[in-house]
């Protein structure tokens, strides 16, 4: 995931034009920053991104994917080992509704993914 990014961040930035120093700037970071996402070695911050496609005019899909996949990943063992709740009545419905709903978005996410 980080790899395709950081391949892709330097395709688009010496396509146009630019050094590492002048991304570094634009992104107010060091050059070292630009240099550890184009060789994959850290995950750009959100603000980050953000900045990146402004700059570029494009999003980074694959970026996305992959952390959106990682995190369902993560929720999903996390749901199946979520304590119960020592209180009842209306709060307690809610929860459970909107963990099945969760558990639901979860299920058919995964479904999309492999078709």
């Amino acid at each position: 995931m980080l790899i395709d990014f950081g391949l892709d961040l330097t395709r688009l930035r010496r396509q146009s034009g630019l050094t590492q120093d002048d991304l570094a700037h634009l992104l107010d970071v060091n050059s070292r920053k630009i240099w550890k996402l184009e060789k994959g070695r850290i995950v750009p911050t959100l603000e980050e991104v953000c900045l990146l496609s402004l700059i570029y005019g494009r999003t980074f899909e694959r970026l996305y994917e992959t952390l959106l996949n990682d995190a369902r990943t993560k929720l999903d063992a996390r749901l199946g080992n979520l304590p119960r709740p020592e209180r009842t009545g209306i709060g307690a419905r809610n929860r459970t509704a909107t963990l099945n709903r969760l558990a639901e978005r979860l299920v058919e996410e995964h479904a999309d993914d492999a078709a």
